[in-house]
């Protein structure tokens, strides 16, 4: 089990951030991958236009990544090093790391990610100040190309992918770029830590969303997304299994065993077909274990109308199109089709 002490931060290197308010803190969480953390530090760094600083925060990496880390941040005023023994997990870290701040708005990057241009934290962050009920504004994630857009990164239901470069109302947002409003992020408590990886920001979305709170996708602020292979957690290493359980979680926070049971019989099916079926009984179980002390949530009618419009809906609508599609089709050929013998002409769908 992590103690306490394992969970300190301590300052390492380059200049703490400052003890007045200011416009943005950019937070990079940091273990293993070297050359990508230096370049996404750099990228934060180099952002202009507000008053930003980056906080970047190394979750026990080894020794000598860490010293590497100290000799590039060393030189840069606006970015501050922390360090702590063990590793808090995804949300945990981001917990801490925005905690080491005091900026209006929290900016989130990857330490595997870079930004598209010298001016994302600062628009992300004047939008946030002019428009009081937005909380989070998801960011675009390009490949490693910098031009296609990366399809592991996209958190969002496939009828939208042709608005990937616009903006739309949403009910999550991606980890690996994004903005947040520190005020709703301190309100809500931050992030669920107890997830550890993957689904935090959606269970982050959908208490902003039960709180009142909006949730966007802005594609003209982007990111390019490296996908190292380094320290990433792969399906067959743990991916599925916090994927799987951290989902259960969420559904049985807001619908209870009516919301559980069903995936947990689909995730079943899936794993058994991937060849999975013990990562999938292990997470079906830890998070039956994990609900047992968890508060049920209940969402309003219009949290469940916004949930309708920009999740359910979406989602939805490739599978109306293609019933609409078959209909249509039937109906072609019904209408074109030859009577056959004794029988009278059909003059509708088949």
């Amino acid at each position: 089990m992590r103690s306490d002490r394992e969970a300190m931060p301590v300052f390492l290197a380059g200049g703490r951030p400052p003890a007045h308010d200011y416009a943005a803190d950019v937070i990079i969480l940091s273990h293993c991958r070297t050359t990508e953390t230096i370049a996404a530090i750099r990228s934060a760094a180099a952002q202009g236009g507000c008053d930003h600083h980056v906080i970047v925060l190394d979750q026990g990496s080894p020794s000598a990544m860490r010293a590497a880390l100290i000799v590039a941040v060393t030189p840069l005023v606006n970015v501050a090093l922390f360090g702590i023994g063990g590793n808090l997990g995804v949300p945990g870290g981001r917990n801490l790391a925005a905690s080491l701040g005091r900026g209006r708005a929290i900016i989130a990057l990857d330490n595997d990610a870079v930004f598209t241009t010298s001016n994302v934290v600062a628009r992300a962050t004047a939008r946030l100040a002019v428009l009081p009920d937005l909380v989070a504004i998801g960011f675009r994630i390009l490949s490693a190309n910098g031009v296609a857009l990366d399809r592991s990164s996209w958190g969002y239901p496939v009828s939208l992918l042709g608005a990937a470069e616009r903006r739309f109302t949403a009910t999550t947002f991606v980890g690996c770029g994004h903005a947040l409003s520190r005020a709703c992020f301190s309100a809500l408590g931050g992030y669920d830590a107890t997830l550890f990886f993957a689904w935090e920001e959606y269970e982050f979305a959908r208490r902003a969303i039960a709180a009142g709170w909006q949730i966007e996708h802005h594609g003209d602020l982007a990111v390019t997304h490296a996908v190292a292979a380094e320290a990433r957690v792969g399906w067959a290493d743990g991916r599925w299994r916090y994927f799987v359980r951290n989902r259960l979680v969420i559904a049985h926070d807001w619908h209870g065993l009516n919301g559980m049971l069903p995936r947990a019989m689909i995730y079943l099916a899936r794993g058994m077909m991937a060849g999975r079926l013990r990562a999938t009984v292990r997470a079906i179980a830890e998070a039956v274990r994990m609900t047992a002390t968890r508060p049920r949530r209940q969402a309003g009618p219009a949290h469940r109308s916004y949930i309708l419009a920009h999740e359910t809906m979406p989602r939805l609508r490739p599978v109306s199109a293609w019933v609409n599609a078959g209909i249509n089709a039937g109906a072609s050929a019904g209408a074109t089709a030859a009577p056959r013998a004794g029988l009278p002409a059909p003059s509708g769908p088949s």
